[in-house]
């Protein structure tokens, strides 16, 4: 199974766009996004996806909530979310809080870790935890614009770039 990893969007539709379109054609059956979504325009580029979304420090809006739930997924957006896909344990939270972040690296509890936050491209493995941050999409630029696709079988990661 091939899943996106995105994060950090911050309004940036056109970008978001080209991913979502890149990874329609890569055939990616799922989606995590690592929060700041920051805008009711961009959860509505997500319409037929099955994705879950994780509230970043700059999703204050309060459209934001009634957004995803048109798209028919949970309600938006808690701090973070664990699941199990693949039979593998994943963790998915934006990352603003590193003592929580931290923790749930060093738990062992977690095959993945997913975050965003920094804007900054990670891949790392501590323990056996491999932790992924996909870089941004929008927002203050670090690196240029990425998100990743990871393949849940073979474990292999690709980051891709997009946009400006």
């Amino acid at each position: 199974m091939r899943i996106g990893i995105l994060s950090d969007t911050h309004d940036h539709i056109e970008n978001t766009r080209r991913a979502l379109e890149i990874l329609r054609r890569e055939g990616v059956e799922r989606l995590f996004h690592c929060g700041d979504v920051t805008s009711p325009e961009v959860v509505a580029l997500f319409e037929g996806w099955d994705v879950l979304f994780v509230r970043g420090n700059l999703d204050r809006l309060e459209a934001l909530e009634p957004a995803v739930v048109a798209l028919g997924r949970q309600p938006f957006l808690g701090d973070e979310l664990t699941t199990t896909l693949a039979g593998r344990r994943i963790a998915l939270l934006h990352g603003d809080d590193t003592a929580r972040l931290q923790q749930r690296i060093a738990s062992g509890e977690f095959d993945y870790v997913f975050h965003g936050h920094t804007h900054r491209r990670r891949d790392e493995r501590v323990g056996r935890t491999r932790v992924i941050n996909p870089g941004a999409l929008g927002g203050v630029r670090h690196e240029s614009r990425s998100f990743c696709i990871l393949d849940l079988q073979t474990d292999e990661l690709r980051f891709i770039e997009v946009g400006e």
